[in-house]
C-alpha cells in the first residue's frame, strides 16, 4: 500500500512539478557582438530556444538606437513563426521592431529562426539591441503562460572607416573615442612626396567625401571656437591629377559642465544625527558623468580644530551617492560636491550643513529626550496627560452642574430669597393700602417672564514625470510608482537608492500610446529611506532625471490584520490622540464656560428688572400711605385724634418707615446676595 502511495505521488509531483520546471525559454539576437563601420550594412537575427518545452505564441519588442542605425531589409519570411497574428511593425524614428506570431500545434527548437535584420551604420559609437519588458513566450498550454526565462541582448561597436588617404592625428584630440573640453581642434597628416594637393572638410557626417577642389599642400590646420558636439574630418590627397581615398577623423567636444543639481542632507540640512548620509545625482548631456568629489568645512573654529581624517586635509575625495558621512561634532558645515564629466568640466554646488542638538526625542522603550538633558518616561507622559484630562472634566463637570442649575431657577422662575421676601410684604400692604401697585407689579414682572422666552430662541528629452507614488508604506505593503512622458512607447528606467547601506536598483518600463507608464514592485522592499527618480530613453538619446522624491518604508512591529505599525508610531499617533482630545476638552469647556457666564448674566439682568419692579411697587405704595397719613394730619389740625386715630397715625409712621427702607435699596446689593447663593 505504501509503495501505490509513494508512485502516485511521484506520478503526481512528474505530472505537474517538473514540467514546470522546464518550462523556461529563452530568446537571443545574433551575434550578440561585433564591430562594424560607419556606412557599412551588417544582419541580424532573432533565435529562440525553447528548453524542451512546447511554445506556440511569441510577442516580441525589440529596441535599437535610431540615431546610430537604420533598419533597411527586415526580412519575416524565413521563421518557425506559422501565422503572423499581427503585421510585423519597424520603425526607424522610434528605433523599434514587434513582432506578434503564433505556431499552430506548438513548436520545440533549440536555435529557432524567428526573423533577419539589416542594419545601415549611420554613426560612430557603441548600439544596443535589447528586448524590452513587454516580450513574451507563451507555453502551449491552453492558458497562454508566459515561459521567458532570459533574453540575451547584443552590443556593437560602430566605428570609422580605415583610412583611405593620408594618415591623421590631432595634438589637442588624439584619441578619437574620448571627449575633450577644447574647443581648438589642431589636425596634422602626413605629406606625401608626390602629393600635388589636398583637399579637406569639417562637418557632423561620419562618412563624406571633400570635394575635388585642393585646399593647398600644407599638412595641418586648426579650427577653433568649435561648439559642442561630435564632429567629423575628412582629407584626401591629390596624386597625378587623380584623386585618393578619403580619410575620416572623429573630434568629441564637450565644453559645457554637468547640469545643475542640489545637494541634499538626509533627512534634512538641519539634524542631530552626527553621521549624515549626503545624496546628489546630476547629468551631463554629452560626455556623461564620470565620478563625484566631495569636501565638507567645518564653519566652527573649535570643530576645524579638532576634526581629524578626511575633513581636515582641505582636499576634496572621491565619493558615490548616497555618502554617508563619519562622526561630526555639534556645529556648522559646509558640504561641497564636484561633479566631473569625461571632458574633465565639473559642477561645483554647495549645502549648508547644521548638526544641533534635538528638542525632542521620541525612544520607544523609554520615553520622550528633552534638549538630551533628561528623559521623560513614557509613564509620566501618560499620567500627567491623564491628570490633565481628569481636572478638565471635573472642571467640565462643574461648570454642568452650574449650567443646569441657573437652566432650573429660570424655567422655575424663581427668584433669590430677599425678592420672595419683598414681595410678600408687599402684597401685606397692597391689602392695606389699595390695588394700585398690584398693577404695577403685574406690568413690571412681565419683563422677566418674557425676557426668558426670548432667551431659550436664540502642479532635447525632457525627463519623465511621476504622478503616481506610494510614499510611506511598510516592509510588508508592496511598493508602486507611475507617471507621464512626452513620448510614447519609450523604455523609461526608475531608479531606487537605499539611503542606509547604499544600494541602488533599477526597473525598466515601457510608456503606453498615451505617454503613460506604471510600475509594480514584485517583491517588498527592505525597510529603510530611498531616494528615487527616473529617466527616458530614446535611442541613445537619455533624458535629464526626474525630480527627485523620497519614500520611507517602515520597520513594523505591531500588526493589526494586514497592517503593520511601528512602536515609535503608536506612541506618538496615541500621544497626538490625547492631545487632541485634551484640546477638543479645554475647547468645550471654554465654551461651555462663556456659554454658561451669558445665562448668568442675562439672569442677574432678569432679577435686577424684576427687583426694580418691587422697589417701584413700593414706591407707589409710599404714596398712598402718605396719602393716608396726610388725611390724618389734616384731621390733627382741627381737633383732637382720639386714641384709635393716634395708633392709626403711629402704625401708618411705622409702615412708611418700612416701605422707605425698602425703596432706598440700592442694585448691587442684589448682586452680593445672587453671587454668595
Amino acid at each position: 500500500m505504501r509503495r501505490i502511495l509513494l508512485a502516485f505521488v511521484l506520478a503526481i509531483f512528474s505530472f505537474l512539478i517538473l514540467p514546470n520546471l522546464s518550462s523556461a525559454a529563452v530568446i537571443l539576437v545574433g551575434p550578440t557582438t561585433g564591430t562594424f563601420t560607419v556606412g557599412s550594412t551588417f544582419n541580424v537575427s532573432i533565435f529562440l530556444d525553447t528548453q524542451g518545452a512546447s511554445i506556440n505564441a511569441i510577442d516580441i519588442s525589440l529596441l535599437f538606437p535610431p540615431d546610430k542605425l537604420q533598419l533597411v531589409s527586415p526580412e519575416v519570411g524565413k521563421s518557425v513563426i506559422g501565422v503572423w497574428t499581427s503585421q510585423p511593425r519597424f520603425n526607424n524614428q522610434a528605433g523599434t521592431i514587434e513582432l506578434q506570431g503564433g505556431i499552430p500545434g506548438g513548436i520545440n527548437v533549440s536555435r529557432g529562426l524567428v526573423s533577419n535584420f539589416t542594419f545601415r551604420v549611420k554613426a560612430v559609437g557603441q548600439a544596443i539591441l535589447k528586448f524590452m519588458d513587454g516580450t513574451k513566450i507563451l507555453l502551449n498550454d491552453g492558458l497562454g503562460t508566459n515561459v521567458l526565462f532570459q533574453s540575451q541582448n547584443a552590443v556593437y561597436d560602430l566605428v570609422l572607416p580605415p583610412p583611405g588617404g593620408p594618415i591623421v592625428a590631432s595634438e589637442t584630440h588624439f584619441d578619437q573615442s574620448t571627449w575633450y573640453s577644447n574647443q581648438t581642434a589642431i589636425l596634422k597628416w602626413a605629406a606625401g612626396s608626390d602629393v600635388d594637393g589636398y583637399s579637406y572638410i569639417l562637418n557632423q557626417n561620419p562618412v563624406d567625401i571633400p570635394d575635388d577642389i585642393s585646399e593647398g599642400i600644407r599638412t595641418s590646420v586648426a579650427y577653433q571656437n568649435l561648439s559642442d558636439g561630435l564632429r567629423y574630418f575628412h582629407i584626401k590627397a591629390l596624386r597625378n591629377n587623380l584623386w585618393g581615398g578619403t580619410t575620416h577623423f572623429a573630434l568629441k567636444i564637450d565644453a559645457t559642465p554637468p547640469a545643475e543639481f542640489p545637494v541634499n542632507i538626509v533627512p534634512d540640512s538641519r539634524i542631530t544625527r552626527r553621521d549624515p548620509t549626503i545624496v546628489f545625482l546630476t547629468t551631463d548631456a554629452l560626455s556623461g558623468i564620470n565620478h563625484y568629489e566631495l569636501k565638507i568645512i567645518p564653519l566652527d573654529i573649535q570643530n576645524a580644530s579638532s576634526t581629524s581624517g578626511i575633513y581636515n586635509d582641505g582636499l576634496f575625495f572621491e565619493a558615490t551617492s548616497p555618502y554617508l558621512s563619519q562622526l561630526l561634532n555639534l556645529g556648522s558645515y559646509d558640504v561641497i560636491v564636484r561633479a566631473y564629466d569625461n571632458a574633465v568640466n565639473y559642477r561645483e554646488e554647495t549645502q549648508r550643513l547644521d548638526i544641533v542638538t534635538a528638542l525632542f526625542q521620541f525612544v520607544s522603550n523609554q520615553g520622550v529626550i528633552v534638549k538630551g538633558w533628561f528623559t521623560i518616561p513614557w509613564l509620566w507622559i501618560w499620567v500627567i496627560l491623564a491628570l490633565l484630562i481628569a481636572g478638565l472634566g471635573m472642571a467640565l463637570w462643574r461648570l454642568t452642574k452650574w449650567h443646569r442649575t441657573l437652566d432650573i431657577k429660570r424655567a422655575a422662575k424663581i427668584l433669590p430669597y430677599h425678592i420672595d421676601q419683598q414681595l410678600s410684604e408687599l402684597k401685606k400692604y397692597r391689602n392695606k393700602y389699595g390695588k394700585l401697585t398690584l398693577w404695577f407689579l403685574i406690568f413690571g414682572l412681565a419683563a422677566f417672564l418674557s425676557a426668558h422666552q426670548a432667551f431659550a430662541v436664540s502642479v532635447d528629452l525632457p525627463p519623465p514625470l511621476i504622478t503616481t507614488l506610494s510614499r510611506n508604506i511598510s516592509n510588508e505593503e508592496i511598493f508602486y510608482i507611475g507617471g507621464q512622458t512626452d513620448a510614447s512607447n519609450i523604455p523609461v528606467t526608475i531608479y531606487f537608492q537605499n539611503l542606509q547601506n547604499g544600494e541602488t536598483l533599477s526597473e525598466t518600463v515601457t510608456s503606453d500610446k498615451k505617454g503613460e507608464w506604471f510600475y509594480r514592485h514584485d517583491s517588498f522592499l527592505p525597510s529603510g529611506n530611498y531616494v528615487l527618480w527616473a529617466q527616458d530613453r530614446l535611442g541613445d538619446q537619455t533624458s535629464p532625471p526626474s525630480p527627485q522624491v523620497q519614500i520611507s518604508v517602515q520597520s513594523t512591529a505591531i500588526q493589526f490584520g494586514t497592517s503593520r505599525l511601528s512602536l515609535e508610531t503608536v506612541y506618538l499617533v496615541l500621544m497626538i490622540v490625547l492631545l487632541i482630545a485634551v484640546l477638543i476638552l479645554a475647547a468645550y469647556v471654554v465654551s461651555h464656560g462663556v456659554k454658561t457666564r451669558k445665562k448668568h448674566k442675562a439672569l442677574m439682568k432678569e432679577i435686577k428688572e424684576a427687583e426694580e419692579s418691587v422697589r417701584r411697587g413700593f414706591a407707589v405704595l409710599r404714596r398712598d400711605i402718605e396719602a393716608e397719613l396726610s388725611i390724618v394730619r389734616k384731621a390733627k389740625l382741627t381737633r383732637e385724634l382720639s386714641e384709635e386715630e393716634k395708633l392709626k397715625e403711629k402704625e401708618i409712621l411705622k409702615d412708611l418707615d418700612a416701605v422707605q427702607s425698602y425703596v432706598g435699596k440700592e442694585i448691587w446689593e442684589v448682586e452680593q446676595v445672587e453671587s454668595s447663593s
